[in-house]
């Protein structure tokens, strides 16, 4: 009986070594190897082992190593905002009744469901100052915003992902407030507690470990970001370079310069740093590190 039980996680361990456990493998197989061209280029090129010279050349590599601070930085404002938005319309939804509030979740749940592609070039149009109705909106206020300026790049693609992810977060952090113990909240009523005190000290801390599990998918989410710059480079090039993003800076060694194996290094390096960040905030904000 016990092997039969087990035989029907014979899918999912296929599933996950053909889909991650070989690529991952793979990624780091290629990362030990470089290609170098012989004589003066005029030759075949050649694969050479070269140990772990692609991973020192990455962490000495300074657009690499800005592009991930400078998404860390844009990490440390734009998750915290999105995720108090997605908890703020948490509890407004715990407020209101079943009927209610499941149709205002599926209206808040529509921007996740579209595509972040299709999201990203929606927005861009938006703030498009030929098409978009946002610089006349801001014109007609006494306001010249450009959307595409060095100064508002990173707001106007922090605005277009908070957008997308509220939805996804505030159903999360809402299913964690269904199981708050509805007795808990006349109890506090008959001791006199306000709602606001209700939600400060018996609903959030009940939700805290979905506000700690959207904060992780968020920040490993952020650290990969690659559509939304992609397409504002299309639009605005002198601004968005093609190392805005780690995963820019990846996608163009592996296929505009053909440098597989540096990608690959550079692909190791990105997930063990977005391991250790989870890591670290993980064990910054469960109870267990309390």
């Amino acid at each position: 009986m016990r092997w039969k039980g087990a035989a029907f996680t014979v899918p999912f361990q296929l599933g996950f070594v053909f889909l991650y456990l070989l690529p991952i493998g793979y990624a780091v197989y290629e990362s030990l190897f470089t290609e170098k061209q012989s004589g003066l280029g005029l030759g075949g090129a050649t694969t050479e082992f070269v140990g772990l010279d692609n991973y020192t050349q990455g962490l000495t590599d300074s657009a690499f190593m800005n592009s991930i601070l400078r998404v860390v930085l844009f990490a440390c404002v734009q998750i915290p905002m999105m995720l108090l938005i997605s908890l703020l319309l948490a509890l407004f939804l715990d407020a209101l009744t079943s009927r209610v509030a499941s149709r205002f979740r599926i209206v808040l749940l529509v921007p996740y469901m579209i595509p972040g592609v299709v999201a990203a070039i929606v927005w861009v149009n938006l703030y498009s100052p030929d098409v978009g109705p946002l610089t006349a909106i801001g014109t007609s206020l006494g306001l010249d915003w450009n959307f595409f300026a060095p100064s508002m790049v990173w707001p106007a693609i922090g605005n277009l992902l908070t957008w997308h992810g509220i939805g996804y977060n505030m159903v999360i952090i809402y299913s964690a407030l269904q199981g708050v113990p509805r007795e808990l909240f006349e109890a506090a009523r008959l001791d006199g507690a306000s709602e606001l005190r209700i939600a400060r000290s018996i609903k959030i801390p009940f939700v805290r470990g979905a506000l700690v599990l959207t904060g992780l998918l968020s920040i490993i989410q952020m650290l990969q970001i690659f559509n939304e710059p992609a397409l504002f480079r299309n639009i605005t090039p002198q601004t968005v370079s093609d190392s805005f993003t780690p995963i820019m800076i990846i996608y163009n060694q592996a296929f505009n310069a053909g440098n597989y194996n540096y990608a690959a290094a550079l692909s190791v390096l990105l997930a063990l740093i977005l391991g250790v960040a989870s890591f670290l905030f993980y064990r910054l904000t469960s109870k267990e590190a309390d």
